[in-house]
């Protein structure tokens, strides 16, 4: 099963062409299951929508409810922003958590879960977008406690790990990546561990998902802040990461898709 966990970057910088850039990856890929975050919809458009409609997928898509704290930032009120899912399965449950934040950072980060109707399988699986304050650690601990939960409460009981992708914010060694993976510090919620896909990649392996070659990334460092997380797997080795690397890093016909680079992870689903 191949997942993928992208940051579209919303509406700004020249978002029609970077739109088709976007798709033309997609489509190159061609994944399983996508998380998204930061996606747009305006009226009776949404990017979740139209890319789910050329590539033939299900889509699922949970607004943000505090849209106009970006909107702000473009100068048009009729966008909103929020988090997506792609499927190749039907989507047969929905659930969508409001993360914790101050008001004065609280600009409608949600935590999005599907439940997918997979082959042989429901695959319980997530995406999110935390806070992106440089200094708002101690924050973003909270809202992975919270994140943790909210999985604990959705991932249900059958045989495949919950899948948990998004744009955490957050570098591998801090202390929220830590926490919500439990197994470098204790879990965020007892008994539930989440290993990071990207343990399995090759140590030369480019990780950056967040890397000022992209001309959209201005002063900063290269950092891997986007992740696909996985439950211990299930019998059998089911859920078991076979191979992870990113895509959407470089320009397609001379546009970049996005601020972020995607990652992508093979994982084990118990097809012969």
């Amino acid at each position: 099963m191949r997942v993928v966990t992208w940051n579209l970057w919303w509406r700004f910088g020249p978002w029609a062409e970077r739109q088709k850039a976007i798709l033309a990856v997609l489509r190159e890929l061609r994944p399983d299951v996508v998380g998204l975050q930061e996606v747009w919809s305006a009226g009776t458009e949404n990017l979740a929508r139209w890319l789910a409609s050329e590539l033939g997928l299900h889509w699922a898509w949970a607004p943000s409810p505090a849209s106009e704290r970006w909107q702000r930032r473009i100068g048009d009120p009729g966008v909103e922003v929020g988090n997506a899912v792609l499927s190749r399965w039907p989507v047969i449950e929905e659930a969508v958590l409001r993360l914790p934040a101050p008001e004065d950072l609280d600009d409608g980060r949600l935590a999005f879960h599907t439940r997918l109707a997979g082959p042989s399988y429901d695959i319980p699986f997530f995406t999110t977008h935390l806070t992106s304050a440089p200094d708002a650690s101690a924050l973003r601990c909270q809202q992975v406690t919270a994140l943790a939960e909210f999985v604990a409460a959705h991932r249900g009981t059958g045989a495949f790990p919950p899948v948990v992708t998004g744009d955490f914010n957050a570098w591998p060694d801090s202390d929220e990546i830590r926490l919500f993976g439990g197994y470098k510090t204790a879990p965020a919620a007892p008994g539930q561990l989440f290993l990071d896909a990207w343990e399995y990649a090759p140590p030369t392996a480019p990780s950056a998902t967040w890397d000022p070659a992209n001309p959209y990334v201005h002063h900063s460092p290269p950092a891997r802040i986007d992740y696909i997380h996985v439950g211990l797997p299930g019998a059998g080795g089911l859920g078991h990461v076979r191979g992870v690397r990113r895509a959407g890093d470089g320009p397609v016909e001379g546009v970049w898709p996005s601020d972020h680079a995607a990652v992508v992870a093979e994982l084990a689903d118990g097809a012969v």
